[in-house]
């Protein structure tokens, strides 16, 4: 993060970043952090928490959108916006991640679970449905942060069929970073799934809560023969704004469901432990 002249100066950040990933990597999925437009609170005087969090959801949404439905339908790939926060109809205040597809539309994953901070400084509500996109190669789901450290969500999003988990994060120190990628880790293994983190580095001066951050970004595998050593595809260096490239292949995967050294997402013990979903799966 680092502050910004105006939403064109954000903007030209986010498509550095698209072009060069697509140009040079060929990207097909792509995601950003969690809270990553807050540094468009920087274009306007301070204001306090409550207030900076309804004005970027007021003044950006929009922009935002318009921004990432050019870029996903220009480029061809989809794009995970992070998260931003979106007003309700209600009023209320929701921390979501806009999905977009190829063709520039887009579905939207809310946060489930809200951390104290949101709740207390920016009153941020939780969200209660989940959405699985299919692509050509795998199905994709997305939780942001906090609903990582929570298996219920993940193992949902797994009963539906999803095969990849991309989590958009924002932590302020090195503990925070600990609690959601050990948890991505232990959810890639548990579930049979790839897991890839994305959180914001850097420090903004003036913005409540968001002046440092510890980021990491990885791409986590189930821990058996035929995937990465440790159960990490890939690992950025830690606090360095950059992009972390994975090429994953999913005939492994879904391999190892029903040959693996050990099949947990096949041998739970439903008969002991029936699990309830209450949440509404949608398909994107």
């Amino acid at each position: 993060v680092r502050q910004v002249s105006d939403f064109e100066a954000f903007a030209g950040r986010v498509r550095f970043f698209v072009e060069t990933a697509v140009a040079d990597y060929h990207a097909e999925i792509l995601v950003f952090p969690e809270f990553f437009t807050v540094p468009l609170l920087t274009t306007r005087e301070p204001m306090n928490a409550l207030e900076g969090i309804r004005f970027l959801a007021r003044e950006f949404t929009a922009p935002l959108v318009g921004l990432f439905s050019g870029l996903a339908a220009e480029k061809g790939v989809h794009l995970v916006a992070g998260s931003h926060p979106v007003e309700q109809a209600d009023g209320s205040i929701r921390n979501v991640s806009m999905i977009f597809r190829p063709d520039g539309s887009h579905v939207s994953q809310p946060k489930l679970h809200i951390t104290p901070w949101e709740k207390e400084t920016w009153s941020i509500a939780g969200g209660d449905s989940l959405v699985i996109v299919e692509t050509a190669k795998a199905k994709f789901g997305v939780l942001i942060c906090y609903d990582v450290e929570f298996p219920e969500a993940v193992r949902a999003l797994a009963d539906a069929g999803m095969e990849l988990l991309l989590v958009p994060y924002c932590t302020d120190n090195r503990q925070g970073w600990l609690r959601v990628t050990k948890c991505a880790a232990a959810r890639a293994i548990e579930n049979q799934i790839y897991v890839a983190t994305a959180g914001i580095v850097g420090n903004l001066e003036g913005v409540p809560g968001m002046n440092v951050h510890f980021g990491r970004a990885a791409v986590y595998t189930p821990s058996d023969v035929g995937f990465a050593r440790d159960g990490v595809e890939a690992e950025s260096d830690a606090n360095l704004e950059t992009l972390l490239v994975a090429d994953l292949d999913f005939a492994p995967l879904r391999q190892s469901r029903s040959a693996g050294t050990v099949t947990p997402i096949n041998d739970r013990r439903s008969d002991l432990f029936e699990p309830t979903v209450r949440a509404q799966v949608m398909r994107g």
